[in-house]
């Protein structure tokens, strides 16, 4: 399933979809699962899997420290497509948010044809632009999975426009330069950069979603994005639920679960 039914199904509610990461195997394999089905229930619309790895260049130290715990607990590729299968199997659309050399090293036509298997609407790739990416692109085609590309506020018009006529699902946002992480104020480099990139979308493309992502912590902050965007991806804020109760799962999840309802609650109110 395509996340573009996600965003379809927000849009004709009025709103913009709220979009959930966290790194597979946090707390652990099964845990992560846990953490994952309970912001599908409290309201997230599309869900990001991400790969732990080793290098992670682009993260803040909220979301390394917990794919280095993974990593330590011996988390693999396979328990990652086994993470999307089970939130997949939720109904919600379920994309891996990785860098490129695990694909790689995995095998580009082996690793969509098992996210595919696994239920998974397809992949956000960071650090791997369309003209650099033939391989992917041609085996997400054959099985029918969302590409996900990121535009940034150093992009240019020409490279905006090449993304997202690439893209299929929605287009990432990514309007905070520097990496990732839960900030106080919201980026105003966000609405020009989804301006920019609405304008630029190609002729047939137009109702291609275009997904921001820069530190949304709270409510407030999400409604403020779902005012201009289609989508509000958070992932630090929902690390750092579970961050903050190391020895008491529970009260993570309760957290997590009230950190979501206020998400929902705010790109319901924009």
């Amino acid at each position: 399933m395509s996340v573009s039914v996600a965003f379809q199904k927000a849009r004709a509610e009025r709103r913009a979809a709220l979009v959930g990461y966290l790194p597979a195997g946090f707390p652990d394999v099964a845990g992560g699962i846990d953490a994952l089905r309970a912001m599908v229930d409290a309201g997230c619309d599309v869900i990001e899997v991400g790969l732990p790895y080793s290098d992670p260049v682009m993260d803040g130290p909220t979301i390394q420290a917990a794919a280095q715990q993974a990593l330590e607990r011996g988390v693999r590729t396979t328990d990652v497509l086994r993470t999307v299968e089970a939130v997949a199997a939720t109904g919600v659309p379920t994309v891996i948010m990785t860098y490129w050399n695990p694909v790689a090293r995995y095998g580009v036509a082996r690793f969509a044809a098992d996210l595919a298997s696994a239920g998974g609407a397809g992949l956000i790739t960071p650090d791997l632009t369309p003209d650099s990416a033939p391989e992917w692109i041609a085996a997400a085609d054959e099985h029918d999975l969302d590409k996900i590309f990121l535009v940034a506020p150093s992009s240019t018009d020409t490279r905006i426009a090449m993304t997202t006529a690439a893209c299929r699902g929605f287009v990432y946002a990514t309007a905070v330069m520097g990496v990732t992480g839960a900030r106080t104020t919201t980026s105003e480099l966000a609405g020009p950069l989804v301006a920019r990139t609405r304008a630029l979308r190609p002729t047939g493309g137009a109702d291609l979603p275009i997904g921001v992502g820069l530190g949304v912590s709270n409510g407030d902050q999400a409604a403020e994005v779902a005012s201009y965007a289609d989508g509000v991806i958070v992932g630090s804020a929902f690390v750092r639920a579970l961050l903050d109760h190391p020895d008491d799962r529970a009260a993570g999840l309760k957290a997590l679960t009230a950190l979501t309802e206020d998400l929902a609650a705010g790109v319901r109110r924009a």
